[in-house]
């Protein structure tokens, strides 16, 4: 048996408003080519694993560990806003808010879970790691006007946090969306 999945650092809880604010621009696209995130499941996703044997998930996580303990990054501060899309205003497939503060730290967490990872046959990463919350997706064309004008209009603070762990997420798949469940917590 196997299990989808990520690590992460989540968003508080206390976010959720806030995150739901920062995609209302998008609203009127919903449905239409947009589909909005559960702000309740709001994180910043350090490295997508994908499908993993259950019976590895130990190795994981000891994983995780090594690699919270290798990047020798303290509990920090945080702040999230602003808007960006990925891969390219040309070509929008995701909407995100990203890190104003605590982005290096993101990163060198990132490096450290890819190194480790690696050693268990994961691969990284192919393109350059930039910390965001996913806010949307985009599915085609026709919201493209819409989130480039709310690019070009608006500047969100979504909020300041303490990050002060990085957790190992399940990501089960239904037909309401994903649902992610914490199977291990690292603590900075």
């Amino acid at each position: 048996m196997s299990e989808r999945l990520f690590v992460a650092v989540d968003l508080p809880d206390a976010f959720v408003d806030d995150v739901a604010d920062a995609q209302a621009p998008f609203a009127d696209a919903e449905g239409e080519g947009l589909r909005l995130t559960d702000p309740s499941q709001a994180h910043v996703t350090l490295q997508f694993l994908g499908d993993v044997e259950s019976s590895h998930v130990p190795d994981v996580t000891e994983a995780v560990e090594d690699a919270v303990d290798a990047a020798g990054v303290a509990p920090f501060a945080a702040t999230v806003g602003g808007y960006g899309v990925f891969p390219s205003r040309e070509y929008v497939s995701v909407v995100w808010t990203g890190f104003r503060r605590g982005g290096a730290e993101l990163t060198r967490l990132h490096e450290a879970v890819e190194r480790e990872t690696a050693r268990l046959g994961f691969a990284g990463d192919d393109h350059e790691f930039t910390p965001h919350v996913t806010l949307a997706r985009v599915d085609d064309a026709r919201p493209k006007a819409l989130v480039l004008r709310v690019l070009d209009e608006a500047d969100p603070e979504v909020g300041s946090f303490r990050v002060g762990e990085v957790r190992l997420k399940r990501s089960t798949l239904t037909p309401d969306g994903p649902e992610y469940e914490t199977v291990a917590r690292a603590a900075l």
